[in-house]
């Protein structure tokens, strides 16, 4: 095991691997930001440097600073939590050149599934459906026209190296394809640093669909079952639950196949994320990417499953075996998040940092909040608008929603705006309520809800 391990990252995911590493006898070193200095992470942590201004560039994005700090301060490991530099392939191979282990996969592992056109040509090569669409780059206006009319409209561009909707456009015409292609390409240079892109069909009001797997590095490899995420908000995850209300036994078997024969394809290991789209109509599954690191969501996973999903991933980069057999997970209960953040959702969600005044948690049986938060706790403006992470568990989805909306009436934060009471009319909704929903429910309520 690890002696010291450095904590990439902020907020409450900094917050939740300290949490771990204190509890496997780890100790840690926080880095934080001139903007994070008042953080609780910087606070919980065994040791903390500041390795940069408020900007993410000068501070969390910034590698040398955080490679200096855990030579500094002699850390044999780095988490990097999620975002950041979670899924940066050169920040791992930094890491292993400097004698540093990476708490993740490989970087060939990060670097492979980071490409969307390679990923989807590898999941095809070993029989996991992919959605209709291109398995090579697509260079031109002209190239990306053809392959629109023969899938037929509507047709998605996408970035290669993409991620939360940067460098997406959705075409339903030849007029709109012309315009949409150059903006994304534009975009995802601008983004990513590439400039790539390919064309898909666009699924109707689809699910998204994840399936958590959990790799060691001999081998063998188990998935913890489905997540739901298709609460968004302009491809942002809003509401995640587990069990899925569309997947049967059946259909969850299939997916947990599919994740693991595509992990094992590119020899993964650590924690990792497959995830797929349910098309309504056909209720057929397609791939649609992986995510290479711990997911935001993780928590609902860990709540049906009884597994520390964050110390598993300390454990396994540290070399130990998964002594998980799949015939022997079983999913206890069910179990919604919502994420919290420092919006104003009656002006289009935007950004509401500021001091906290007053903060009060909920509580009870099956309540879990993960926070950074604390009265007296001034909300940055310069990063993500994730405050709080709300999860809730009880035996039945119709419990969880009950003992969620008490929840979320008890949570209070003041005086900055939050979304806490936009959740709460979220889970009134009747369609939430029997599980009737899909990626485009919240555009649709949110348009109901104008309406009124």
């Amino acid at each position: 095991m690890f002696s010291k391990i450095l904590v990439a990252n902020r907020g409450e995911i900094a917050v939740r691997i300290i949490r771990a590493c204190k509890e496997l006898g780890v100790r840690t070193v926080g880095v934080y930001s001139e903007a994070d200095k008042d953080s609780l992470h910087a606070q919980l942590a065994d040791e903390s440097l500041c390795i940069g201004g408020p900007k993410p560039q000068d501070s969390y994005l910034n590698i040398s600073a955080i490679i200096s700090a855990a030579e500094i301060t002699d850390s044999d490991a780095i988490h990097p939590g999620y975002g950041f530099l979670a899924e940066n392939a050169h920040f791992a191979e930094v890491c292993e050149s400097c004698g540093i282990k990476f708490i993740g996969p490989t970087p060939e592992n990060i670097r492979t599934m980071g490409d969307k056109i390679q990923a989807r040509r590898i999941m095809r090569k070993h029989s996991i459906p992919v959605i209709p669409g291109s398995l090579d780059p697509v260079n031109t206006k002209e190239d990306a026209l053809k392959l629109a009319q023969k899938l037929q409209y509507p047709v998605i561009i996408k970035a290669a190296a993409g991620g939360g909707g940067r460098g997406m456009r959705i075409c339903h015409s030849d007029v709109r394809l012309i315009s949409a292609f150059i903006t994304a390409q534009s975009e995802a240079e601008v983004a990513f640093g590439n400039s790539c892109v390919y064309v898909e069909k666009y699924l109707h009001e689809p699910r998204h669909i994840e399936i958590q797997i959990v790799a060691d590095n001999y081998g063998n490899i188990v998935h913890l079952g489905e997540r739901d995420c298709s609460i968004q908000r302009r491809y942002q995850k809003l509401i995640e639950e587990t069990p899925s209300p569309a997947v049967d036994a059946r259909l969850r078997k299939k997916l947990g196949e599919y994740a693991i024969k595509g992990a094992k394809a590119i020899n993964y290991s650590n924690v990792g994320t497959m995830e797929f789209l349910l098309d309504a109509k056909t209720h057929k599954v397609y791939f649609m990417e992986m995510n290479t690191r711990i997911q935001v969501e993780h928590p609902v996973t860990e709540e049906v499953t009884g597994i520390d999903l964050v110390k598993l991933q300390i454990q396994l980069a540290a070399g130990q075996k998964l002594n998980l057999k799949q015939d022997k997970i079983k999913l206890k209960n069910h179990a919604i998040e919502c994420r919290i953040n420092a919006e104003d959702p009656e002006h289009d969600f935007i950004p509401s940092p500021g001091k906290i005044e007053f903060l009060y948690q909920p509580g009870g049986l099956g309540i879990r909040v993960d926070t950074h938060i604390y009265s007296g706790y001034t909300i940055p403006s310069h990063y993500d608008s994730l405050i709080a992470k709300l999860i809730v568990r009880k035996k039945t989805r119709q419990e969880c929603i009950d003992v969620l909306k008490r929840a979320l009436e008890e949570f209070m934060i003041d005086p900055v705006k939050t979304t806490i009471g936009f959740y709460r009319r979220v889970i009134e909704d009747s369609e939430f309520v029997k599980g009737n929903y899909n990626t485009h429910f919240l555009e649709k309520f949110l348009e109901e809800n104008r309406e009124e």
